[in-house]
């Protein structure tokens, strides 16, 4: 494997038809890669709650996700609202989903506490009105 590869994704707000559409092709790419399964999961399962958050809350945004010998960082960038109460967001069930897109299945509070869970490391740094990127990654 090179020391670096790349992957960019622009998100659109408001896309449910193409939400997970990232992290479906990134899943992909890390499997031909010979990347072990135990390490796609929680990349797919971390990156696609993240997915799902810039689709609901952002004014959409872009996913880096930067690949080595040692970790696979995800960093997912948006334009959106930020996030008034990190310590709040973080707890499993706590929505501030609308009703339409609880509607369709999304919504149920545990993006971000996933987010957490699937990842060996996360950041937020979110600013009010400028938007919010979270730096996760897995380690190989």
């Amino acid at each position: 494997m090179e020391d670096m590869i790349t992957f960019q994704y622009k998100i659109s707000p408001e896309d449910f038809t193409r939400a997970g559409e990232a992290s479906s092709d990134v899943k992909s790419k890390l499997k031909s890669m010979g990347v072990s399964p135990e390490a796609i999961r929680k990349v797919a399962i971390a990156m696609y709650e993240g997915e799902i958050n810039m689709v609901i809350h952002a004014r959409g945004g872009e996913i880096t996700v930067n690949v080595t010998t040692e970790k696979i960082e995800m960093i997912l960038d948006d334009v959106g609202p930020g996030i008034p109460d990190v310590e709040l967001a973080m707890q499993a069930g706590y929505s501030t989903a609308p009703d339409a897109v609880r509607s369709l299945g999304f919504g149920a509070g545990m993006g971000l506490p996933n987010m957490k869970r699937y990842s060996d490391e996360m950041d937020i740094n979110t600013v009010l009105g400028e938007g919010t990127t979270i730096r996760m990654a897995v380690n190989l």
